[in-house]
């Protein structure tokens, strides 16, 4: 195989974006990721060791993945985070460096973050009452959070960015609490509508509040201004903010107006399994390949087997589709 060639998929989307899951361990037990007992883990030997998920990051890389996103689960309880992020961030080519937490342990964390080159957080928070979050979580961390949110602004990993899923009737009336967070603070504060995933309560598309609705509920409290994506930063989201505001405010659509055909990504599990598709249960083994003495020209091929079966897209508003049998926190986001 070419070892300049790129991961070019069947519909002329350059894959350039690579989430890794490094656990599906969790501190919290969301309401809409998993149930309150929690999840059959994932035996350790069968999770990939951090040596393999540089190995296939490198190669990656190689073929033109400039942006990698850690996951878990939370991967900030996973022991030696700070250190396999320090070494993907030396990876030559890797361009952007990021995380997503759920932000209990970024307080303690944030510098050593920064330190270790990674670039900037998302942090996962759907509530900001102490007792919503307790029952969408089943954790009392709000305060844990938000003392994160400071201290990773403050350790420079901007913009940090605040993602909330909206679902009708349980936190939609904190909508606009959370767009003002970037009135006064620097915060991208990013909406994304409620997805179906196999859950406790399982997905009920009632309780799904489109992004325009959503958009329309903060303009006419304040009206937005649509923000120019000069650098392609904002993946997904459509962007805007309120005027002389010094954060954002996004809106992330998977149901209602996919994204798919700007689709550039592909996950890795922490099980050792690609997929193409958040939505999908089509995976590649790519654990095998690497504990069986392959060497790198067989990581490749799986690499470029995985672009080329990726679809066009999902099918959430078809009748075909059938919700993913993964929870998130094992697919990792």
């Amino acid at each position: 195989m070419d070892r300049h060639a790129r991961l070019i998929d069947a519909y002329e989307r350059r894959i350039d974006y690579l989430r890794i899951s490094v656990t599906d361990r969790c501190n919290l037990r969301c309401v809409y990721c998993m149930p309150p007992e929690g999840i059959d883990l994932i035996e350790s030997a069968d999770i990939l060791r951090y040596e393999e998920l540089l190995r296939i990051a490198r190669i990656a890389v190689a073929h033109g993945v400039t942006k990698i996103r850690v996951t878990g689960g939370e991967p900030l309880v996973r022991k030696g985070i700070v250190d396999f992020l320090r070494s993907l961030s030396l990876i030559d080519g890797l361009d952007d460096l990021s995380l997503t937490t759920n932000g209990v342990l970024l307080k303690d964390y944030a510098r050593r973050l920064k330190d270790a080159g990674l670039k900037r957080v998302n942090v996962s928070l759907d509530s900001l009452k102490r007792d919503r979050f307790q029952k969408m979580t089943r954790g009392d961390n709000l305060r844990q959070v938000l003392d994160g949110l400071e201290e990773a602004e403050k350790a420079g990993l901007t913009p940090v960015k605040i993602n909330m899923v909206v679902i009708k009737g349980f936190n939609d009336d904190e909508v606009i609490d959370f767009a003002m967070m970037s009135r006064t603070k620097p915060y991208h504060v990013r909406f994304i509508e409620y997805m179906p995933f196999n859950t406790q309560e399982g997905w009920q598309r009632e309780k799904c509040l489109t992004a325009r609705q959503l958009k329309e509920m903060i303009d006419a409290v304040e009206p937005l201004i649509p923000v120019a994506d000069t650098k392609g930063a904002a993946g997904p989201a459509k962007r805007f903010r309120f005027k002389d505001a010094p954060g954002e405010v996004g809106f992330i659509s998977p149901v209602s107006e996919h994204f798919c055909g700007s689709c550039n990504r592909l996950r890795l599990t922490s099980d050792g399994k690609l997929r193409t598709c958040l939505f999908s249960d089509k995976e590649i083994d790519i654990r095998k390949a690497l504990r069986d003495g392959s060497d790198d020209s067989a990581i490749e091929h799986l690499l470029f087997r995985a672009v080329a079966e990726k679809p066009e897209g999902h099918q959430i508003n078809e009748n075909v589709f059938k919700k993913c049998s993964r929870t998130m926190s094992l697919i990792g986001g």
